[in-house]
């Protein structure tokens, strides 16, 4: 067995001091995010809250005057001013993919569901083919600019407890999309994922609204960071958090088995969110 010099003992000495101010400056970080987040997060809702109260009576008198086109093209600039907003937290949201949209075809639009803050980013990135959604009934009433939106852009607003009302409203909004050749936007997971694991898909309602739209493409969204940023919906939020919005391949459901669409749609998510 070798002895120890004092010099080994030196070099261990030193890799261990290392090591101690490595973990030091890591702690530091955290604690210093975590008092950043303590400052931003109220701005940020302030900001949220703000420009939604703002520019819901701007909506009410655009339409009112200029008509519906011109009420859309306000809520292009309220979704950027929302979309933008997220860098008050210190972060950057960045679109990948917008060239892959289809153009001229009705588009069934499969995201994953991470926040409220899901919905201006969706709106945002299908703003030239207006976006409808597929959303609960409680978010059509209450809610200064969304509520107001949802109603006019006339989107499915569905009852959970009630099934038959559910499919009346999908296939409505479906015979629209395929009618007017924009976008409808549904989460299949069905509720939002708080720590951003995917939930598992459910099939009824994309299975309705490829029935009711038969010649849409589906556009798989992915939404990677808002779980993050919202801290598990916690307070306070997560400031310097990369958001990233991913626009995926197409995919042409005809012939398609359900069970099938919905494992591949399932799949090409998980697999951008690194949750494979």
């Amino acid at each position: 067995m070798q002895n120890v010099t004092r010099r080994d003992l030196d070099s261990y000495r030193e890799i261990n001091i290392f090591f101690c101010d490595l973990a030091s400056l890591r702690e530091n970080y955290k604690h210093m995010k975590k008092v950043i987040g303590i400052i931003l997060t109220p701005i940020f809702h302030i900001y949220f809250g703000l420009l939604l109260g703002i520019f819901h009576p701007i909506q009410v008198v655009t339409r009112y005057i200029f008509g519906e086109s011109a009420r859309r093209k306000v809520v292009d600039v309220l979704n950027r001013f929302l979309v933008g907003g997220i860098a008050i937290m210190g972060s950057r949201p960045k679109y990948i993919g917008l060239e892959k949209i289809p153009e001229d075809r009705p588009l069934i639009v499969v995201s994953n569901h991470q926040s409220l803050y899901d919905i201006p980013a969706l709106c945002l990135a299908f703003k030239k083919q207006g976006t409808k959604f597929i959303a609960k009934q409680s978010l059509g009433k209450g809610l200064p600019s969304v509520s107001y939106n949802l109603k006019h852009t006339e989107s499915a607003l569905i009852d959970r407890s009630n099934g038959g009302q559910s499919v009346r409203e999908i296939l409505r909004v479906g015979r629209l999309t395929e009618k007017e050749k924009n976008a409808v936007c549904i989460f299949p997971e069905g509720t939002r994922s708080q720590d951003g694991k995917l939930r598992e898909f459910m099939p009824a309602g994309v299975n309705t609204l490829v029935r009711a739209a038969p010649s849409a493409l589906i556009v798989p969204f992915v939404i990677d960071g808002h779980s993050k940023l919202i801290n598990n919906a916690k307070f306070p939020f997560v400031p310097f958090v990369k958001v990233i919005y991913t626009v995926l391949d197409p995919i042409d459901p005809k012939g398609m088995e359900i069970d099938d669409l919905m494992n591949e749609l399932e799949s090409k998510i998980k697999e951008q969110l690194h949750q494979n």
